[in-house]
């Protein structure tokens, strides 16, 4: 089974001067303001999105005569920073509002500090990176940050919107994800292009190949809600209690008639505060072969992926990005 600390290997050296990179640029004035950053950066995930960056950069890096020894510049490091700190400012944003207690095994944001506290330090993060970038003046990279957020915000409200009148289609659903998921490693990989001077061609090949990782990434993750043995340490079922009607359920739904498609939609209304109706819709999902057709179109998207690196040569950093690929496809959390 693939690791994400198998896919960093190659660029482990990076990685940790991207850290210091990170710590030298990106402090705050102010003890509390500090103290809140500080707990927020220390637990930044997997690091998905500057991993992509600094991979796609060196996949396309042309002016290293060893492809097994390239180096990232400052520059690609100023644009996995940029594209990085767009992600803990959205999930305290989303921890917010969802009144979440719990980020990743330990206390939120705003259960430490209170909800307009965490608005403000997300704000503060969203802030903080856009100065870094105006004045570093790579307004080339920029123009693509501002890009992404606004799409991000898109994709909230239209999740939030559809979650509430209960009407999400399948065409709604992909729109969603690209918005809040695909984008964002589009971006990450385009950027890492851009950084490197890579042609508009390869710069819209390694968006489109970031792109359909993000939608396999989001479909798996939905996948996993379904699945009681998954190890993401949320809550099973936490789409159905938040009213959100992803893949699997999409999927079942359209080979039902009127009638049935509505008592699954009753079901689904009560799925916040009714054990027993969560349990039927979950089974409804499971026994309809939803998680089946999921993971299928999951599949498809990474074979697109995977296709779009074909072009490259064969160094540590295309065959990183391959693994990633594999990664998302086998991981269970």
């Amino acid at each position: 089974m693939i690791t994400i600390e198998a896919i960093r290997q190659p660029i482990s050296a990076d990685l940790k001067a991207f850290d210091e990179f990170v710590n030298e640029n990106f402090s705050a004035e102010g003890e509390l303001l500090q103290e809140m950053l500080t707990y927020a950066l220390s637990s930044r995930g997997k690091g998905v999105r500057p991993i992509l960056t600094m991979l796609s950069a060196l996949t396309l890096k042309p002016d290293s005569p060893n492809p097994d020894e390239r180096h990232c510049s400052k520059r690609t490091y100023l644009a996995a920073l940029l594209i990085e700190m767009i992600h803990p400012a959205s999930l305290i944003h989303d921890d917010v509002l969802d009144s979440a207690d719990e980020r990743r095994g330990r206390p939120s944001i705003n259960a430490k500090w209170q909800s307009d506290m965490a608005v403000i330090l997300g704000d503060y993060i969203l802030a903080r990176t856009m100065s870094i970038g105006m004045t570093s003046a790579q307004y080339d990279l920029m123009s693509y940050i501002g890009s992404a957020m606004a799409t991000l915000c898109e994709g909230e409200v239209l999740q939030t919107q559809h979650a509430n009148l209960f009407d999400t289609t399948r065409e709604d659903y992909f729109e969603i994800i690209y918005r809040k998921t695909a984008s964002l490693l589009g971006v990450s990989s385009a950027l890492g292009a851009l950084s490197v001077g890579a042609s508009r061609e390869d710069i819209d090949r390694m968006r489109k190949f970031g792109e359909a990782l993000g939608i396999a990434f989001q479909i798996q993750d939905d996948i996993l809600d379904y699945n009681r043995q998954n190890n993401t340490g949320k809550p099973t079922n936490n789409d159905l209690r938040e009213h959100k009607i992803t893949l699997p359920m999409i999927e079942v739904m359209e080979r039902k008639n009127e009638a049935e498609r509505g008592a699954m939609i009753e079901l689904l209304k009560r799925c916040h505060i009714d054990e027993k109706a969560l349990d039927e819709l979950h089974a409804m999902v499971v026994e309809g072969g939803g998680l089946e057709y999921a993971t299928e179109t999951m599949q498809a998207y990474l074979a697109r992926a995977m296709h779009l690196l074909a072009k490259y040569e064969e160094t540590p950093y295309r065959q990183a990005l391959l693994d990633m690929c594999r990664f998302v496809a086998e991981r269970d959390k």
